[in-house]
């Protein structure tokens, strides 16, 4: 990157401050630029795209349909699924698909009910044992008190209409049939279950910088997304350190990085991998007024400005609403 001027620093800093509410551009515009330091930081990357399969089982109500058995052909294990046609770009961060894995299906009875298709009633049948019932339990009517009869001040009884006379009701909850419709099974006493594969292809990445002392404030995270100039853009399966004829430096970076390679979970499989190194170029510019100074970064080919913490100019003092979307 050529050297940047006073009049191109003063611009690119004046741009910053002027998309920051409740900052001033004074300091930008009249400050003494003290002192303009060039340096390079060299940012190493290592992406691991992966494959990653396991198996869940899945259940619905049968409900009497064909199935897809093993009388229509062999299971098929995770890793014989074919998924060429939902194979994704290569160091996408992330993809996720469902497949059902082929005559993997069977008829299994419902836990939840037994296969009976209903569950006990707790309301009528609270103090039978687990998984007994009685049909037909009914509790005494609160109108008439059991009697089927409504007395009245005069001595004359007439018939309860709630009971119908009959002086108990069935249970509200379950019509007295003792049984309630299992959810689970949608009251077939059946499931039918089948194996189906949860898929994710995902992106490790590894990411490594050697700034020197001038820049060493400056997060990691500023330089990852500037724009640099590549040194090394490898693809392997496997990547190993590149080679530099020239630099040891960069032959050690490299090694650094790749030895720092993510850890890839035992239920996944490496696709590819790929091994970047670039170099960023940074200025650090030193501003002063009097007794008075404060640092910037311009850091990249794009040309970000990066301040940390101190700008002379800010009137808000923290209690502006704009400091939420101030990135620094």
């Amino acid at each position: 990157r050529e050297n940047l001027d006073e009049v191109e620093i003063r611009e690119l800093l004046i741009d910053h401050v002027g998309h920051r509410c409740c900052w001033g551009s004074r300091p930008a515009r009249t400050w003494k630029i003290h002192a303009v330091e060039d340096c390079n930081v060299y940012v190493g990357t290592l992406d691991t795209f992966i494959e990653e399969r396991e198996i869940i089982k899945e259940t619905e109500p049968y409900l009497g349909s064909s199935i897809d058995g093993k009388d229509k052909g062999p299971e098929l294990s995770i890793w014989e699924l074919d998924l060429r046609s939902q194979f994704p770009v290569l160091f996408v961060p992330s993809k996720e698909v469902r497949e059902k894995i082929p005559h993997s299906e069977v008829i299994e009875k419902c836990s939840d009910c037994t296969g009976r298709g209903g569950i006990v009633c707790n309301t009528c049948n609270a103090d039978q044992e687990p998984g007994h019932y009685k049909e037909n339990q009914m509790t005494q009517c609160p109108s008439c008190y059991g009697r089927g009869l409504i007395a009245h001040k005069d001595g004359s009884d007439t018939l309860c209409v709630k009971c119908n006379g009959k002086g108990k009701l069935p249970c509200a909850t379950c019509g007295s049939r003792g049984l309630l419709k299992c959810e689970t099974c949608n009251g077939s006493g059946s499931l039918l279950a089948r194996s189906v594969a949860i898929v994710k292809w995902r992106t490790l990445s590894t990411r490594k910088v050697n700034a020197t002392r001038g820049a060493a404030s400056v997060p990691d995270e500023v330089f990852h997304r500037s724009q640099g100039v590549q040194l090394c853009n490898t693809q392997a399966y496997q990547c190993t350190p590149a080679f530099f004829a020239d630099s040891y430096f960069l032959n050690k970076f490299s090694s650094e990085v790749i030895a720092e390679r993510a850890q890839v979970p035992t239920t996944a499989r490496v696709i590819c991998e790929r091994h970047t190194i670039s170099v960023v170029p940074v200025t650090r510019v030193t501003m002063s007024h009097r007794r008075q100074s404060f640092s910037f970064y311009i850091v990249g080919y794009n040309r970000d400005v990066y301040l940390k913490d101190y700008y002379p100019s800010r009137y808000c003092w923290g209690l502006c609403p704009c400091l939420e979307w101030l990135k620094l």
